[in-house]
């Protein structure tokens, strides 16, 4: 499988989360983080609701009626044996005043938020939403999403014992790829 025959990718349609409180999570998403509602779904037994986080890129949550999630809260990158395939979610942000902008209005709404994080490539702040769930707001300091791969850039690629499927597409193609199944 090449690049030339990858899918014509445009960001993340939607990323669908869960909340035991969609009123509180309407609340923080509109009107803390002005992410504009863009769509809603439901039926006596659900609910599902989008949140525009970019051109054609949204956030979303169910809320299940008469089914209550157990919640927990994690700082982002902290391992934590209840987060069993989810950490955080990154936004992106244009630059630096964006995020600083963000910042302060986080904290303007009684959100705790961290001061910006320098991650060599990108810089970030991290804070939670009302369900525990781990944010973080970045802009690209190195936009290593733009332009072709640079796999001797350091900065970006750093790891320094990289998995083999690394040391295969740094050598053009990978040897193999796996199989799933729907669960």
């Amino acid at each position: 499988m090449t690049d030339d025959h990858a899918p014509r990718w445009g960001g993340i349609n939607h990323l669908a989360l869960v909340t035991n409180d969609m009123d509180a999570t309407v609340r923080f998403y509109a009107g803390v983080l002005g992410a504009r509602l863009v769509a809603t779904v439901g039926d006596p037994s659900f609910r599902h609701y989008f949140f525009r986080i970019g051109p054609r890129n949204t956030i979303a949550f169910f809320e299940y009626q008469g089914y209550h999630v157990d919640a927990f809260a994690k700082p982002a990158g902290i391992p934590d044996p209840r987060a069993i395939q989810f950490d955080h979610v990154s936004f992106d942000l244009p630059d630096e005043e964006a995020v600083l902008d963000l910042r302060r209005r986080l904290k303007a709404a009684g959100t705790e938020v961290t001061d910006v994080v320098d991650h060599g490539f990108i810089r970030s702040i991290y804070f939670n939403d009302p369900n525990g769930i781990a944010l973080e707001a970045s802009w690209w300091i190195e936009d290593a999403t733009a332009g072709a791969v640079d796999w001797d850039d350091e900065r970006v690629f750093s790891d320094p014992d990289p998995v083999p499927a690394v040391h295969e597409l740094r050598s053009g193609s990978l040897a193999s790829v796996p199989t799933t199944r729907l669960a």
